[in-house]
Formats: structure tokens, sequence, C-alpha cells
């Protein structure tokens, strides 16, 4: 597996490397193929982890602990809650958390009309408690129970084919249901294959944004050029550390990173809310978590939908990033989640996540919606400039202390990236070790180092859209896999329940 893989990837990087025009067209075409055509696809499996995650909650199998009767929590509720949000939403919510609010209030999705001139100002009608309403609900469905139910499933089958059934701590285990037997061959190849390709693609892209965004604010603080040189020093940096971080190991490393990471984020978050336009923000997240419940079933449904750019751009898009990212998620989550029940860690990885989303995006979206209705141009301009990486600086600089604070936003925008990469590529080398979790430094080192190589070569060969189309290349077989992976984890979970009674 390792030598499978590890080969793939070389291969891959020397091609983006070498033919780098090629492989911009290659990825630049593929993209608008796959979210057109299989859209659906996308939505269909989203919408059964979702389904498949609220009826364990409720179901027989919901006191069943994960690891067994007896297993206890390695980790306190808040060592565990820092780095599985850490892994699993990290610097996409620092990325997209101004941005994507204005996108969606300004332009609703679900056939609306847009509630801006096409010179920037806003529209006399403009209802702003309405628009923001839907323009939230829009952007918590990309952040809120879908992607962590993607992530449940995988995590769940992991936990309880490895720590229960003694499995090795690989993807190929959680369909032995399905495979018996031939789970040990060329099948559980393919699916491992696939399994450690998509977690390269998907952090891979989660490292292309993160060294996009800081660069952008590095740019808008110093004035230092943000171009390819500096995203690839940034990358290089970012992942030399990640390394040592790998070097120390999860409990040394990673964890103490994770929760370096929430302080940071807590930080900022605060920050804004008692700086900002406090009012506004708890406003916007009252009228976010109401908009995301009215609207969740108008949003998950893919027949005749008219809001093309929204449900292809954005909606396939995150599907398909989720997904990808899910084996890396998933498997670290199954190794700090050993101890707790069925029950507890469904609904903390639904419910918590979504609302830590719901208020992240209340506070950034909700401030720089506050600031553009109050005549703030140069914040809305980021939108119609489309230049995500640099909204949050451009808003930062409207409040006080705007210097310490976007130097703390770069800062934390590297401090995810590091987590998200050290903690991937310990999980991509479990997985190319055949489930063996104590594999030689210098082949975890290996694999963080690829992912630094990755993005870095697709971000030259077409920048962040390449990344992009990796991510949805990949995605793609595997959501059908964690289709099959919730016929794996019931049949897991029913023999469970037979055997303690």
């Amino acid at each position: 597996m390792f030598s499978l893989t590890a080969c793939l990837v070389v291969l891959l990087v020397a091609f983006c490397l070498i033919f780098s025009e090629t492989a911009s067209d290659i990825f630049g075409t593929l993209r608008p193929w796959l979210t057109t055509q299989f859209d659906w696809v996308f939505a269909i499996s989203m919408n059964v982890f979702v389904v498949f995650c609220l009826y364990l909650i409720v179901s027989p199998y919901s006191k069943i602990k994960l690891g067994g009767v007896n297993a206890k929590p390695a980790y306190s509720r808040i060592s565990w809650f820092s780095m599985l949000f850490a892994a699993g939403m990290g610097i996409g919510l620092v990325f997209y958390g101004v941005l994507e609010p204005m996108q969606h209030t300004l332009f609703p999705p679900l056939g609306q009309e847009a509630t801006i001139n096409a010179d920037g100002t806003l529209i006399p009608s403009f209802d702003r408690n309405t628009a923001v309403q839907s323009g939230m609900a829009a952007t918590l469905f990309h952040w809120g129970i879908h992607p962590w139910a993607a992530y449940a499933v995988v995590s769940l089958g992991l936990g309880i084919f490895c720590y229960n059934k003694g499995m090795p701590m690989t993807i190929r285990s959680a369909f032995y249901p399905i495979l018996g037997e031939k789970v040990w061959g060329w099948p559980g190849h393919c699916i491992d294959t696939f399994a450690a390709l998509a977690t390269l693609a998907g952090l891979a892209t989660s490292l292309g944004y993160g060294a996009t965004q800081a660069a952008a604010g590095i740019n808008y603080i110093f004035g230092i050029e943000a171009d390819n040189t500096l995203m690839v020093i940034i990358i290089l940096v970012v992942t030399g550390i990640a390394m040592f971080s790998v070097y120390r190991g999860l409990d040394g490393g990673v964890k103490r990173l994770s929760e370096l990471n929430m302080l940071l984020a807590l930080m900022l978050f605060l920050f804004i809310v008692f700086v900002g336009a406090t009012t506004d923000i708890l406003m916007t997240f009252l009228l976010g978590l109401k908009g995301y419940f009215i609207e969740l079933p108008a949003l998950s449904n893919w027949v005749g939908r008219e809001d093309t750019g929204y449900f292809h751009g954005w909606t396939t898009l995150y599907w398909a990033w989720w997904i990808a990212w899910s084996p890396f998620v998933g498997m670290f989550i199954a190794r700090i989640s050993v101890g707790r029940t069925i029950r507890e860690f469904i609904i903390c990885m639904l419910l918590v996540p979504t609302l830590v989303s719901t208020a992240w995006m209340a506070g950034f979206g909700g401030n720089a919606i506050s600031q553009m209705v109050g005549g703030y141009m140069e914040v809305q301009q980021t939108l119609l400039n489309w230049t995500p990486e640099l909204s949050l600086f451009v808003m930062l600089q409207e409040l006080p202390f705007a210097t310490i604070s976007s130097a703390l936003g770069i800062v934390l925008v590297l401090v995810f990236f590091i987590t998200s990469s050290d903690s991937g590529s310990l999980v991509v080398d479990t997985i190319c070790a055949g489930g063996v979790e104590t594999t030689p430094v210098m082949q975890r080192m290996f694999w963080c180092l690829f992912e630094g190589l990755i993005a870095i070569a697709l971000l030259l060969g077409g920048g962040l859209g390449s990344l992009q189309a990796l991510a949805i290349a990949t995605g793609f077989p595997f959501a059908i896999l964690c289709v099959l992976m919730c016929y794996s984890v019931l049949r897991g979970l029913q023999d469970e329940k037979r055997m303690i009674g």
C-alpha cells in the first residue's frame, strides 16, 4: 500500500510540475464536468449520511460504546472537541468566514433575485433581516450537520471494526461485512488507495486555501507581493513545522497544536464579537439558526434546482471536499473517540460543530454585513472582485487594533494549516501501513512532506481550481464507498448488540 500510493503521489506531483499547462487544462475541465453531471451523487450521499446518523441516535444501538463495554474516554471533552474541530473545519472557516455569508446574503440561492446593483450599491428594497436569514441558511447548509454526518459515518465504521472487532485501523476494515476475507486482497487495496488519495487531495486543497489566505494577509499588512513564490515559501515553512509535530506524535504534537488552535480562534472570535457590531452579530446568529432549519429541506433537494451557481459552484464542491476529507477526519476522530457511546458521539459530532459554525459565521460574516450596510465598500469589494482570501483582513481594518488582529488572523491560519497537515499525515500513513499505528518516523514525515508538495504542484499548475478539481475527482468514488459503509456500520452494530445482549 505504501509503495503503490507513494508512486501515484510522486507521479501526480511530477506531472503537475513538468506539464503545468496541461495539468491546468485537465483540472479546469474536470471540475465543471463532475459538478454538473454528478451533482446528484454527492447530494444523495450526503442526505443518506444525515438520515443514517439521526436513526442511530434513537436506535437500539445508541448505547454501544466505541471500544467495547469497558472502554473509557482517553481525552476530556474539551481536548476531544478541540482536536476533532481543528481537523474537521479549520482553514475553511477562516477562509470563507467573512465572504460566504456576504455572498449568500446579497445573492440568495433558491431562485431569489440578487439584492445588489451592478455598481455595488444595495437595492433600496433590501430587506436586511430576510436576506440575512436566507444567506446564513445557505452558508450553514455547508458547515452544519451534513459534513459532520459524513465524518461520523467513517468514524463509526473504523471505531466499530477496529476497536470493537480488533481489525486493523484502516478503511478496508469497515467493509468486512460486504467483502468478507476479500477485504484483505486487491478489493481492500483499492479501497485504501482511494481513501489515501482522497485524503491527500482534501488536505492539499485546504493547504492551498491556507497558503493563499496567509499570503494575502502578509501582502495586506506588510506590502510583500502575494505571488506564487510567497505561497510556496509559506507551504514549505509550515510543512516543516508540521513534520516536527508529526515527529512529536499525537499527544505531544497534534493535541497541543489543536488546543492552541482553539484558543487563538476563540480570542479572534471574541475580539470581533465585542469590538464589532455586537447586536448585529447576535441577530445574525439567531436568524441563521432559524433560517437553517426552515430552509434545510429545500437546500437538501437536488431535483429541479434553478440556482445552479449555488448548487454546483458551492454545494457540490463542498460535498466533494468534505467527502474527500472524511477518511482523514473519520480515522483521526475514531482514534480519539474510544469510550464514547454511539449516541454521545453522534450528538456531539452533529450539534456542537453546527452551533460553533453558526456562531463563527455570524461573528465574522455578520460583522462584515453590518459594515457593508453601513457603507464600508472595501469589504463589499472583496466579494465583487472575488478575493475571499483578502476578506478577513479587509473586515478587520475597520476595527480597532487592526494590525494586531490581522497578525493574529495570519497566525491562526498557519496553525490550522499545521494541525491539518500533521494529523492528516498520521492518518495517511496509517492507511498505507495497513492499519499499523506505530510506523517509522521517517515514513510518517514522508507523507507530511508530500502533502505540501501536492499543494505546491497544483497551485503552480492551475491554482485553487486545480486543487478543488482533484478533491472532487477523488471524493466522487469515495462518496459511493461511504454509502456502502453505512450498511457495514449497521451490520457491525447489530453484531455488537447480540454479543453484549
